[in-house]
Parts: structure tokens; sequence; C-alpha cells
């Protein structure tokens, strides 16, 4: 194709190509940068054998229709609220079955301050005091 023979008009053809290349050489830097990434990581598998998965010994999977129960540790405050007004607030073991309205995690050095108070006691069930080591009884 035969270009005009106008330099003015070449120059802005010329400073329109290299704007074009200049907003795609980010793009094409990029784009070889994920290209060589890829390739490294081809060759990098293709080194490695491949990996077969582990077979387990007959009988050490879980038991069927069996999930063993969740251990959760730590202390919790409750306090019921019923028509006639709040009941005294309760500390509990986390994992308490006693546990009965909303319940709040606490720390243990939280709950060993909470059960020093005259307002707040420790569960009679799950003793949470006894584990915390202040139990007085």
């Amino acid at each position: 194709m035969p270009l005009s023979p106008d330099p003015p008009r070449l120059r802005a053809i010329l400073a329109h190509l290299d704007r074009q290349i200049a907003d795609n050489e980010t793009s094409t830097v990029y784009l070889r940068l994920q290209r060589d990434a890829i390739r490294d990581a081809l060759a990098l598998a293709e080194r490695q054998p491949p990996r077969r998965p582990q077979r387990q010994p007959k009988g050490a999977g879980p038991l069927p229709d069996f999930t063993p129960p969740s251990v959760k540790s730590g202390y919790v405050v409750q306090q019921k609220r019923t028509p006639t007004g709040p009941e005294p607030v309760l500390i509990h073991m986390a994992d308490c079955t006693m546990i009965e309205g909303t319940s709040h995690p606490i720390r243990a050095d939280e709950a060993r301050a909470a059960l020093a108070g005259p307002n707040i006691a420790a569960c009679q069930f799950c003793r949470p005091n006894t584990e915390l080591g202040i139990d007085l009884a």
C-alpha cells in the first residue's frame, strides 16, 4: 500500500503508531511474564514424578455414622432474661450442657475476675471455679 508523500501526515501517522506501541507495551510485558511463569511451572511439573494417592490401611478411616463430639474449651458467661427481669449471671465451662439462654465466650482471666465479684456465680454442674483453681468450697 503506497503511503502519502505528505510529511505532516506521515508524522501524524508515525506519532499515532508510537503511542499505540507504548500503550500496548505494558500489556505485552505482563503477558510475557505470565507466559514465562507458566513455562517454568510446566517444566517443573514434567520433571517431578506423578504423585500416587496414599491408600489408608483397612479400618483406618472414621467409623461409619459416627462423628466425634466437638471439644470446646474455655469459659462462657450466661445471663438469662425472664419476664420478671434478668436472672443472676453464671459462668460455665464452654462445653457445659446446662447453658441456657444467650452465652458469650470469655477468657480464663475474665472468668476468674468475674467469679471474684459478689454478683456472679459459678455453674454448680460444670464447676468452672474448680478448673480455674479458685474453688473455695
